[in-house]
């Protein structure tokens, strides 16, 4: 059983919280990877879609790239704050489930970090699916499937990376996070590499390039040190399979 009202719910109430951590500089852990996120890219033209906009920083990204960018959200909230930051061309609030898109609309669509909020992941990668053209590029960004089920371990030497309990199986997370008087409350599904994989076969779609990137090495993400070890993303794109 799924149940997409509860992601919705959880991130329609955290919006605020969300808009004000990614909008703070040099904040989270997106400044340190946004080099490389943009050199994965590519440059671009033609129509993109991003699911799952938040606030419509990975929409701006895809701007700088030379896309015409349509930014979606499920939160409304989210939606307007992109508008209100000119983060893409066009807009619409619409869960990733259901875009109200004709089939083969777009030449790029992003899913950056948002498949971990979504309850029903394939059928939200099939939507996209449905909405990519033959010869489009579906781009998928997650936090690693490994380093969501472990941690550093900062009281033992070399801080060695520790996994607790078992990195098989799906589970519902929540949390929080302070840093630098800003507090963010995360909520979502944490499942292995083998269920993205699958939700992407299962959509007709085939994986053409795979990145685990490592962060900027700039003093000021001496915090992220240790992600240059062990991957804390991946990327991947994916091509429609022929008919």
């Amino acid at each position: 059983m799924t149940n997409p009202r509860k992601d919705h719910e959880h991130w329609s109430d955290v919006a605020s919280e969300w808009i004000e951590w990614a909008r703070a500089p040099n904040h989270d852990a997106f400044w340190a990877y946004r080099p490389a996120l943009r050199e994965f890219i590519g440059k671009g033209a033609g129509d993109a879609l991003e699911v799952g906009c938040g606030e419509g920083r990975v929409s701006r990204l895809l701007k700088e790239c030379g896309y015409r960018v349509t930014a979606t959200d499920t939160v409304e909230a989210f939606v307007a704050a992109a508008r209100e930051a000119d983060s893409a061309d066009r807009y619409e609030v619409a869960p990733a489930t259901a875009l109200p898109f004709e089939p083969a609309s777009f030449d790029f669509v992003m899913a950056y970090n948002m498949l971990m909020d979504v309850d029903d992941v394939p059928a939200a990668v099939k939507e996209m699916r449905r909405v990519l053209r033959p010869s489009g590029t579906l781009f998928v960004s997650i936090v690693h499937p490994f380093a969501d089920r472990g941690h550093f371990d900062r009281e033992r030497p070399d801080t060695p990376f520790v996994v607790d309990g078992t990195y098989f199986g799906r589970e519902h997370f929540e949390g929080a996070e302070e840093r630098d008087g800003l507090r963010m409350r995360f909520a979502g599904w944490s499942q292995p590499l083998q269920n993205y994989i699958a939700a992407l076969e299962g959509a007709g779609l085939a994986v053409t390039s795979l990145v685990e990137p490592t962060p900027d090495t700039g003093p000021q993400w001496a915090a992220l040190r240790n992600w240059d070890r062990i991957p804390l993303f991946l990327w991947l794109k994916a091509r429609p399979l022929a008919a």
